[in-house]
């Protein structure tokens, strides 16, 4: 099995957000490569202008996940773009907006954060996976 790991994140909450980002973060620190590929609402919640808005919470979360997320903010977490940031400075993470993604949402590169480090489709995506895991939030 490859040393890649590869996130396809398809949910904009933030909750799983933060996981990602601490799978990320994870797998950096362990000289693991990370792809991420981001599609519909995750690639939505990194627009330049909205990276940093509250995303909501998955459903499942309900109010006990609510207190227990605001109650982890107020303690000082990292957010999630923050974490991401890190994982970036730590090792080999790529982040690429889905083109297709893109299109339908009508979203230009310019408007991404400058996180996302680019642009590619699900083929190139695929390529760069190389043989290693894939995992889908």
């Amino acid at each position: 099995m490859s040393d890649t790991l590869n996130l396809v994140l398809f949910s904009g909450t933030d909750d799983k957000l933060q996981a990602a980002a601490v799978l990320t973060a994870g797998a950096a620190a362990l000289g693991k490569r990370v792809n991420i590929f981001l599609q519909y609402w995750a690639l939505d919640s990194f627009r330049a202008d909205r990276i940093d808005l509250d995303h909501g919470l998955a459903p499942e979360a309900g109010e006990a996940g609510r207190a227990a997320v605001d109650a982890l903010r107020a303690a000082g977490q990292a957010s999630w773009k923050y974490t991401l940031a890190q994982a970036k400075e730590l090792g080999d993470v790529d982040i690429q907006a889905c083109s297709l993604s893109m299109d339908i949402l009508h979203i230009e590169e310019s408007d991404l954060d400058p996180i996302v480090d680019g642009v590619e489709g699900v083929t190139a995506f695929y390529l760069n996976a190389d043989d290693g895991e894939i995992v889908f939030i």
